[in-house]
C-alpha cells in the first residue's frame, strides 16, 4: 500500500479555539487502493476485525518540530505484532492541533475515549476505534511526551 492511497480528514477540533462546547475529535482515514490489501491488514489470523485495544495510533516527525513546514507520518499499528496497518503523510501542525483537541476533550468530559478513528475504504466505513492514546515521536524516534496524548496512570 502506498501512502498516497490514503486521505485524512479531521472533524471536531475547531471548538478548542472558538470556545464552543467540547465535541469528541474524530479522524477519518479513507483508503482508495485495493480493498483486499487493507482489509487483510485490519483483520487478525481468524479473519476478525482488530479491536481498538489491539491498535495504536502514532505520529513520527520527519523534520524538527520547530520547522514551520514540519511533516511526519501518521501510523496505525497492530499493538500485538507491531506491524504497520497503514501509514500516511501529514503536516505536523495539523496533527498536533488534533492531539491538543483530543487532550482537551478528555479533560472536559468523563468519557474514556478521547478521540475516534474511522477507517474507510472508498467511502465505506470498515472500522471505528475509540482511542485515548496518541503517541508523537521526533525524527530520531524519541517519544515527545508533552506533545503526545497519554492517559494518566499509563506508564510507557
Amino acid at each position: 500500500m502506498r501512502r498516497d492511497h490514503f486521505e485524512l480528514d479531521v472533524h471536531n477540533v475547531d471548538w478548542v479555539e472558538t470556545g464552543d462546547p467540547p465535541v469528541e475529535p474524530q479522524v477519518v482515514i479513507d483508503f482508495n487502493g485495493p480493498r483486499e490489501t487493507l482489509t487483510e491488514r485490519l483483520t487478525d489470523t481468524e479473519g476478525d476485525l482488530l479491536e481498538a485495544s489491539e491498535t495504536d495510533v502514532t505520529f513520527r516527525l520527519q523534520n524538527p518540530l520547530d520547522d514551520p513546514n514540519a511533516t511526519g507520518v501518521v501510523g496505525v499499528t497492530d499493538r500485538i505484532t507491531g506491524d504497520f496497518l497503514l501509514e500516511l503523510n501529514e503536516d505536523a501542525d495539523d496533527v498536533l492541533r488534533f492531539v491538543r483537541a483530543a487532550r482537551e476533550y478528555g479533560q472536559a468530559t468523563d468519557d474514556g475515549g478521547r478521540y475516534s478513528v474511522v477507517i474507510r475504504i472508498d467511502g465505506d466505513t470498515v472500522a471505528t476505534y475509540s482511542k485515548s492514546t496518541f503517541l508523537v515521536y521526533d525524527a530520531n524516534g524519541s517519544l515527545l511526551r508533552s506533545k503526545s496524548l497519554i492517559p494518566s496512570g499509563v506508564e510507557l
